[in-house]
């Protein structure tokens, strides 16, 4: 059976939602959101702040493992981090190398590295030394800077470092997130390797799940917007029975609850309408709430709509 994957979405996929994307399930590792090395051998509470999930086993409330994302590019710091990462007994460790933020690129970051294999390969090496042969260790990357001209280079760099598998998002930081993706292109770096390759981008549907294993050669799959836009495709392609709109709304409360707990009320209308402006791709009823809550700028506006919605039962707790 291919595996399905939760991959991590800078900004969109925190913990919260996370949580609720494996709580309906299907999924069977995901990846969080990156924790930045820069200058400094981070604190704990920092990994613990990005990874709330390494205080409960390195797993998500539904029992999902999490691993761990570091995105820098000194060998030294990436690796001194990863050895205190170690410590927390991460779920895996996997290396950022396909972020395209601007802000992350201009401080040689992420996609940024994508035209020096040879600074990957000392990265990934200097990761791989202190990486404890029981946790899983990868990298995800990009096809190329501007182009696909390095992507063999930069696999095969990372494979020479040592990591266990390689996840690829079939776009160029050029790209950003413009369809479509070059997935015959991923198909290219699979040949070129002999670890498993894990292939990502533009899956929205059963159909283009399909199509991306026909194209890329991957049986295994990385889910990222196309599971915040409809949280049961996972199930879907499990060939599982799902319950639409009812289920989805369960855990569109769910994540509210959440979001009124952790986040300053300013800003917690802001992430539940990001939420569903994606999720109206499938759902009418995403599309209706969305317009309705639109407009709305308070915390308790937005608990007084969903509760005459029927979406809440009750107002949530604030934190």
């Amino acid at each position: 059976m291919s595996r399905i994957l939760l991959a991590p979405m800078e900004g969109l996929a925190d913990e919260l939602l996370r949580g609720v994307l494996t709580r309906i399930g299907g999924y069977d590792w995901g990846i969080c959101e990156f924790v930045r090395v820069s200058g400094n051998v981070l604190p704990v509470k920092t990994f613990e702040r990005i990874c709330p999930e390494l205080l409960n086993g390195s797993l998500t409330d539904a029992g999902t493992p999490m691993r761990v994302q570091l995105l820098g590019s000194d060998p030294y710091l990436m690796a001194e981090n990863a050895r205190r990462l170690v410590t927390l007994k991460p779920a895996g460790i996997d290396l950022n190398f396909g972020c395209p933020a601007p802000t992350v690129n201009r401080h040689r970051g992420g996609a940024a590295l994508l035209g020096e294999p040879e600074l990957l390969n000392r990265i990934a090496s200097a990761v791989r030394e202190v990486v404890t042969v029981n946790i899983p260790f990868t990298a995800k990357m990009r096809l190329g800077i501007n182009d696909t001209s390095r992507a063999v280079d930069c696999a095969q760099a990372l494979q020479v470092a040592g990591i266990d598998e390689l996840i690829v998002h079939g776009r160029t930081k050029l790209d950003g997130y413009r369809p479509p993706a070059r997935w015959e292109w991923i198909d290219k770096v699979r040949a070129s390797i002999s670890i498993p390759l894990i292939a990502n981008g533009e899956v929205w549907t059963v159909e283009d799940f399909a199509r991306c294993q026909q194209e890329t050669g991957c049986a295994d799959i990385m889910l990222g917007r196309g599971a915040i836009a409809d949280p049961l495709l996972a199930r879907r392609v499990r060939g599982e029975e799902v319950g639409g709109w009812d289920e989805v709304s369960q855990g569109v409360a769910a994540y509210w609850q959440g979001v009124r707990r952790k986040v300053v009320p300013v800003h917690a209308g802001g992430r539940i309408k990001q939420w569903l402006a994606l999720l109206r791709r499938n759902y009418p009823e995403a599309e209706v709430l969305y317009q309705r809550l639109r407009p709305l700028k308070e915390a308790h506006e937005i608990d007084a709509a969903l509760i005459e919605a029927g979406i809440l039962t009750e107002l949530p707790l604030a934190g």
